[in-house]
Order: structure tokens, then C-alpha cells, then sequence
């Protein structure tokens, strides 16, 4: 059974100093995770991760991640200028891109970000741009074909299929490409990849890690690249249905540790570092979005209307996607009731339950709907005219603090020009 981080009374308190609805955060969670991955790696002195900042691109949530040691990994402008305004510097950002204005590459260079190239014309496209080809360098690898194994959160895998996906080179542009670059001034390379989204198995990252250690061995045998580092990206899930069984992160990391011994080690590449990039395992489960009851609809459904909509948390109107909902002060209660659970938008998809069994809800309650730590807040919008809600994060100490704000109707209007 998923229980929240939070109790009815803190609930209560909160939110007679924020409105709902708004998505909370728990510090304590956060830290401790980031620990157990920070152990589950130990073994290679090189490891960091860097936080996929696309997840929850909040300053706070950022900078508790920096204290436990963590970089960031950023895929935009804007990204990059938050991780450099809440404290990263150069190689403790990394810049993962896909179809790259000039002015982000630009960015990247000027803060020493590690630059990942998502494409073989990237390479000449960056030159152009900056002036020059980075000593240190990351290229992304795309090996076609499908993917698949254990089971995805969502029923499916988002990225099983990367012959399907937009992102990466070839084996032969990869090649290709570091012996370029090498050409061009590269001294230190890395590899990353990223194969399928939100996996519940141990062996995703072991597999993958299989992969790119015989490739990287293979790389630096036939161009004489120095490879440095390997990049796992992100792609290891979190159990959004109570049913399911999380991740064992202690397992996953001497998975890879097994690969590393058997492929890199024999290979005299002892010494390359390891990277993830785990956006939703750090922050997923450590967010809930907290919202409240407005109306019943009794039709040929019985309907429960919150005050939250897609607009605040839109996978579930995107993907299908579950996600946990608890009735507040009913933890325990027999879950009797079916209820579709659904915003104000003018689209029938905002639902964030359907068919959903839970107690009987009552006008006022207070639901958590859990796992909004990553891709919660990040993915919201205007339509409609909604407003994005606050963020509050659950100190350690047990108080709270606003991280960021409601909009208002002001910051609606601001960009528009109505003469």
C-alpha cells in the first residue's frame, strides 16, 4: 500500500497558508535517495549523477541536490541558466541537446558544461558556432533496432524502439565521429545512450552499462580516443502502482559493477567514470500533488471534481499513466466506491483516475496524488487560461517553504500585447 510522506494535520496546516492546488516536495526522501544511489555506485570513484533538471527545474529542489553531490544535466537555454544560477559550475553540468539553437550550445560552452552531441552534423554546427571543438566532448549512441526489457511503469515502454527515436548517431557516425573529433582537438570523450524510459527490472542498467562497455572498448581500440566517461542516462522507474515492486538500487549498481569488471577492466579502461542521469528514480516518489474536492457529478459516472486539472499534472491525460490517489484521513478505509477524478479543462482526458476504486469521498477532502516529483510541475500549462500552482517543500525539520509561487492572472497576461 503507497502511503504519503505527509499527514492530514501537516495537510491542514499547509494549506491554510497555500491554496490548493500544489505540488509538495519531501527533503528528507530527496536527500536520502540520492544517498543510496551516491552507495549503490561507490565502487567507481568517478561516478555522478547528474540530475535530469527537465524533471523538477526548481532552484531549491537543485540546490539540496548539489549538497548531496549531484550535477545537472540540462537540455535547454533556460535549464542552464538555472543550474548555473543555483550554484552548478562547469563539468558539474551537462549538456544533453537534440535539435540545438546555436545560442544554447553557445551557453553550454561559455559555462564549461560538458557538451553531449545528439548528431554527426552537430559536430561542425559547434565548431561554427563557438569557435572551436571542447577538449572533453560526450556523443549520444543510438543503436536501432528495438529494446525491451522488464517491465515499463506505464504498461509500456515510452522508448523501446530506438530505431524509432529521434536522438543519437549510428554505430558508424559514432565512429566516425570521435575520429572527427579527435581530428579537431578532442582529447577526452564520453559515450551516452538511452534506451527505454521508466523501467521496473534491475537489469536495464547492467544490460544497457553490457552494451556501451563493449562499445566504448571497441571505440577506443579502433580510433585511439581516450574514452573517459560512460553515461547512463535516466530510464530506471519508480513503481507508480502500489502492486508493483520498486527498484533495487544496490542491485542495479553491482549489476554494472559486474559488467565493468568482465568488459572494462580486462580492457585497461579501469578508470573511466560512470554517469546517470535519473530525473524521476530521485525525484518521483519524493513529490505529490495536493488538491481538493469541489464537486460530485452524478451522470452515468459517478464523478469526483478537484481543483487540480492536467494543467498541473498532465501524464495522466498524455500517457494514460497512473497514478496513486489517496483521500486524505482515509487511509485505512475500505475502498468501496468507483469515481472518475477530474479537472475543469475543457477536454474529456483530464482525468486523473478513471475507474478508480477509493473510500467515499466527501466535498472538502483532501486527496495526494502521489509520485508528481518529476514531470508533475515541469510539464504544466495555460490552456484554458489555468494557472501553473505553487511548489512547497516539506523541510527536513518538518516545516515548510514556499519554492515557488502561484501565478496570477498578471503573470497570464504579462507577455500578451492587446493594442
Amino acid at each position: 500500500m503507497k502511503r504519503p510522506f505527509v499527514t492530514l494535520d501537516q495537510l491542514r496546516s499547509m494549506t491554510e497558508q497555500y491554496p490548493t492546488p500544489f505540488h509538495l516536495y519531501d527533503e528528507k526522501g530527496i536527500r536520502e535517495n540520492a544517498r543510496r544511489l551516491k552507495q549503490a555506485f561507490a565502487w567507481n570513484p568517478g561516478f555522478k549523477e547528474y540530475f535530469a533538471v527537465k524533471a523538477t527545474p526548481n532552484p531549491a529542489i537543485l540546490k539540496i541536490l548539489r549538497e548531496e553531490g549531484c550535477g545537472a544535466d540540462c537540455s535547454s537555454l533556460t535549464e542552464l541558466m538555472m543550474s548555473d544560477r543555483s550554484g552548478f559550475t562547469g563539468p558539474e553540468i551537462m549538456f544533453s541537446s537534440n535539435d540545438t539553437p546555436a545560442e544554447d550550445f553557445k551557453l553550454a560552452a561559455q559555462l564549461g558544461a560538458t557538451i553531449n552531441l545528439d548528431d554527426f552534423t552537430h559536430i561542425d554546427f559547434l565548431k561554427e558556432t563557438i569557435g572551436y571543438i571542447p577538449e572533453t566532448i560526450s556523443c549520444r549512441f543510438n543503436p536501432g533496432g528495438t529494446f525491451t526489457i522488464g517491465e515499463s511503469t506505464e504498461g509500456f515502454q515510452v522508448m523501446d524502439t530506438p530505431g524509432d527515436s529521434k536522438y543519437g548517431f549510428t554505430r558508424e557516425q559514432l565512429f566516425a565521429g570521435f575520429k572527427k573529433l579527435k581530428a579537431m582537438g578532442a582529447k577526452r570523450f564520453g559515450i551516452h545512450a538511452f534506451l527505454a524510459s521508466n523501467t521496473l527490472s534491475n537489469e536495464y542498467y547492467p544490460t544497457l552499462a553490457g552494451i556501451l562497455f563493449q562499445l566504448a572498448v571497441e571505440l577506443e581500440q579502433e580510433t585511439g580516443c581516450d574514452i573517459c566517461f560512460i553515461n547512463l542516462s535516466g530510464g530506471v522507474g519508480i513503481p507508480y502502482k502500489p502492486d508493483q515492486p520498486a527498484n533495487d538500487i544496490a542491485a542495479i549498481g553491482e549489476g554494472v559493477r559486474q559488467q565493468f569488471e568482465k568488459i572494462l577492466v580486462p580492457a585497461g579502461m579501469g578508470d573511466v567514470a560512470i554517469y546517470t542521469e535519473l530525473g524521476r528514480f530521485m525525484l518521483g516518489p519524493n513529490g505529490c500533488l495536493v488538491t481538493k474536492v469541489l464537486h460530485f457529478k452524478h451522470t452515468y459516472k459517478e464523478y469526483v471534481g478537484v481543483d487540480a486539472c492536467a494543467a498541473n499534472l498532465m501524464r495522466p491525460a498524455m500517457y494514460g499513466a497512473y497514478h496513486h490517489i489517496t483521500v486524505m484521513g482515509k487511509e485505512d478505509a475500505p475502498c468501496d466506491h468507483k469515481y472518475d477524478v477530474t479537472g475543469g479543462l475543457c477536454e474529456n482526458n483530464d482525468k486523473f483516475a478513471v475507474d478508480r476504486m477509493l473510500p467515499e469521498v466527501e466535498i472538502g477532502d483532501l486527496l495526494v496524488i502521489h509520485d508528481s516529483g518529476a514531470h508533475g510541475f515541469s510539464m504544466g500549462y495555460n490552456y484554458n487560461g489555468k494557472l501553473r500552482s505553487a511548489e512547497v517543500l516539506l523541510q527536513e525539520d518538518g516545516s515548510t517553504r514556499l519554492i515557488r509561487r502561484a501565478e496570477t492572472p498578471e503573470d497570464y497576461f504579462a507577455t500578451l500585447i492587446f493594442d
